[in-house]
């Protein structure tokens, strides 16, 4: 039966019909599961249901007409029948057990079916349950604790505290308690000594006591053993001993060298880092020259918080002194003693400057710079200062008024200040007298007046021949070759067609400095101009004249266009081109572009919105786009219109549109069968898939051209027969075209 397959590129399809169309199988139902067993149930009672699942596996339809059980104790609920299974679906059905008598039983669930060739099938699922008589009651023997737990929170060591819990017997039958055992540090139960029968409902308490012996957490249990099922019951203790504890921050004080007849004090904090509640009851201080304030007894301090006093050291002589505060309290660490020390000082009287110099750099002759020094009381004892005086050319003191004392670690601040009055490196000191045991205190003073120098590069500026109406700049450079600040306080423009920018004043130049500016001669008529830029500054040699001079010359507008004419030679219809053209202004003188036109079919400019104006030697460019819709040649031009001498300038532009190919596939094969609607054909980018239908509706025969695959390159197709029930085949083996 092969037969060959027609394309264009003479490539063979052939169909093996056993393979596209495989032979429609009987239809299958399957019911699930084959049979249920419910096990034992008492009589009377209802059991869970089970469910029975009917699928239908065929590609045609399914009628479920009736379900049916063939015991009463066997019950079915199902869907409102008849009940229509489509292909691949499935319906459920729940059967419970519900047995009337002690005995076994055993039945069957008939699921019958209709198909739609109209064969009637029936499926049946074995029940099988047994009946049993309910059991009679028996006697419980239970035992119940009133609580599970006991929790005795916190408990201060060396204190104790009960609580009580009862025993009841819950069950029907009597209870014999034979063992009640305690487990865990500190806890103790009374109220069973030996073994104690409960008749139903009676009752027995116990009572349960906690007395920590150390701080910290403590659990326990009470395990009672008895005749009941639920023997043993077991009954979790939890409590918490807690305790105060003391620490003192710092854990000893010491006072340093302190001068005799002088006080210092220092703040003693006490902490309770323990659980309970801390008391102070008494202090005790012992030591030459120590007290104790701020402290009031008794002191409570809570868990976790402090308290702060005073401890003060004032020594009567010069000599190392010890000493101690104890205090008595309830922690397990009472008392506690913190050391206390401290040296009488005899008295030092000394004074520090700083700085010890001071250099003032370079300073610009006729302004002025300051400096402050600091003076301090580096002894133990108050000084007085009874002067400060300076010396030395240009130096001067502020800021002090004589005399001064000053208490041990004290300071205070004058100012000295620099005010050079010619160019020269210039020294002196200021003197500082008192009572100290160094006095006087010299601070010696360094400094240079500085001057600033200006020139200008170039010295005079010359513009040559520009363009009348366009402007030229030239860039002048400002130095400061001087030792102090260059300040140009003023810039002076004169000539005509000449101007100034970049240069704000008053302008600050460093030493070693530089300022760039910008000169401009725009001149307004064809001769000969000249000018000057005058300067004026805080140095020797001001003002500074810098000569300025320039020609106007007469302009000349002409513009060159690249190039000066655009082939676009042959491009296929539908498609585009584009080339770039560049238009210059080679005159002298600023060329405004007032208009750029093309005409001619399939021909467009984009890329420049005149108007436009280029200065001399500037360049714009625009694009030429050839867009030809019909075959064949077409010629064209653009149209650049200036105020140039040599305007309009037209740029002649040509091309060909060329019509695109056009291909087409022709495919043909051999049905499998001769009952058949219609063929499908589909398409892919390669062997194998995936692949996409070519049709908008069914092929009537065999064969069909596909005229869509417009683009080159290998294309791959498959075909596929639809029967007359609307079913498809799977693809046929692929053949493949190549269009160039």
């Amino acid at each position: 039966m092969n037969k060959t397959l027609l394309v264009c590129l003479s490539v063979g399809l052939i169909f093996a019909g056993s393979m596209l169309f495989p032979m429609a199988v009987q239809a299958q139902v399957k019911v699930a599961p084959t049979s249920l067993s419910f096990g034992s149930l008492s009589v009377n009672t209802r059991s869970a249901a089970d469910t029975i699942v009917v699928t239908n596996d065929n590609r045609r339809s399914v009628a479920i007409t009736r379900v049916s059980s063939s015991l009463s104790e066997f019950i079915v609920t199902s869907p409102a029948l008849p009940l229509t299974l489509s292909a691949g679906a499935s319906a459920s059905f729940q059967v419970v057990f519900l047995p009337n008598a002690a005995q076994s039983f055993s039945g069957r669930i008939a699921v019958t079916l209709n198909h739609q060739e109209g064969v009637t099938s029936t499926h049946s699922v074995a029940v099988t349950g047994t009946g049993v008589s309910p059991a009679l009651p028996s006697q419980t023997h239970l035992l119940s604790a009133s609580a599970s737990s006991l929790s005795f929170g916190n408990a201060l060591v060396g204190s104790s505290a009960s609580q009580t819990m009862t025993l009841t017997n819950s069950g029907t039958g009597s209870v014999t308690i034979s063992q009640a055992a305690m487990s865990g540090a500190g806890f103790t139960f009374s109220g069973c000594s030996g073994a104690v029968a409960l008749a139903a409902g009676q009752s027995l308490t116990l009572t349960v006591g906690f007395a920590p012996a150390t701080a910290g957490s403590a659990t326990g249990s009470l395990n009672v053993v008895s005749s009941a099922s639920n023997s043993p019951a077991t009954i979790a203790l939890s409590g918490t001993g807690i305790q105060p504890q003391i620490s003192a921050s710092p854990a000893s004080a010491s006072f340093g060298n302190v001068i005799v007849g002088a006080s210092n004090t220092q703040a003693l904090t006490i902490k309770n880092t323990g659980t309970a509640n801390l008391s102070v009851t008494q202090a005790a201080l012992a030591g030459t020259g120590f007290s104790l304030t701020g402290l009031t007894l008794p002191l409570s301090v809570a868990p976790g918080g402090s308290s702060s006093f005073t401890l003060g050291f004032t020594p009567a002589s010069a000599s190392s002194l010890t000493g101690s505060v104890t205090l008595v309290n309830n922690s397990p660490s009472s008392p506690l003693v913190v050391a206390l020390a401290g040296t009488g000082v005899a008295s030092a009287l000394q004074l520090t400057a700083s700085p010890v110099s001071l250099s003032f750099g370079s300073i610009a002759t006729g302004t002025s710079t300051s400096q402050s020094v600091t003076v301090t009381n580096t002894g133990n004892s108050s000084v007085s200062v009874s002067q400060i005086s300076e010396n030395g050319t240009g130096f001067s003191v502020a800021g002090f008024t004589a005399p001064l004392t000053l208490t041990a670690g004290q300071s205070t601040t004058f100012s000295v200040t620099f005010a050079p009055a010619s160019a020269a490196s210039l020294s002196g000191s200021v003197t500082i007298t008192s009572n100290a045991s160094n006095s006087p205190l010299t601070i010696s003073l360094s400094g240079t007046g500085v001057q600033p120098q200006i020139s200008v590069t170039p010295a005079s500026v010359s513009f040559g021949n520009v363009t009348v109406g366009v402007t030229n700049t030239q860039s002048l450079t400002i130095r400061n070759a001087g030792t102090a600040n260059l300040s140009v306080t003023q810039a002076v423009m004169a000539g005509t067609g000449y101007t100034l920018s970049g240069l704000t004043v008053p302008l600050s130049v460093a030493p070693g400095g530089s300022s760039v500016f910008t000169i401009g001669f725009t001149p307004a008529s064809a001769s000969s101009f000249s000018g000057s830029l005058t300067l004026v500054s805080n140095t020797s040699n001001s003002p500074l004249v810098v000569a300025l001079a320039g020609t106007g010359i007469s302009p000349v507008l002409q513009l060159t266009v690249t190039p000066a004419s655009l082939s676009f030679g042959s491009i296929t219809t539908g498609t585009s081109a584009t080339q770039s053209v560049t238009v210059t202004n080679s005159g002298n003188a600023s060329v405004t572009l007032s208009q750029i036109s093309e005409s001619g079919t399939g021909f467009s400019v984009t890329g420049c919105t005149p108007p436009l104006t280029l200065a001399a030697g500037q360049s714009t460019s625009f694009s030429v786009t050839f867009d030809t819709a019909t075959a064949g040649s077409l010629s064209g031009s653009v149209t650049v219109t200036s105020n140039a001498a040599n305007s309009p300038e037209v740029i002649s532009l040509s091309g060909a549109g060329t019509a695109p190919a056009s291909y087409s596939v022709n495919l043909s094969w051999t049905a499998s069968s001769s009952s058949y609607s219609g063929f499908n054909v589909y398409r892919g980018a390669q062997s194998g898939g995936p692949y996409s239908k070519v049709n908008s509706g069914l092929i009537a025969a065999p064969s069909y051209t596909d005229t869509s695959c417009g683009t080159a390159g290998t294309y791959y197709y498959v075909a596929t027969e639809v029967d007359t029930t609307g079913a498809e085949s799977t693809y046929s083996s692929p053949a493949s075209a190549i269009v160039p």
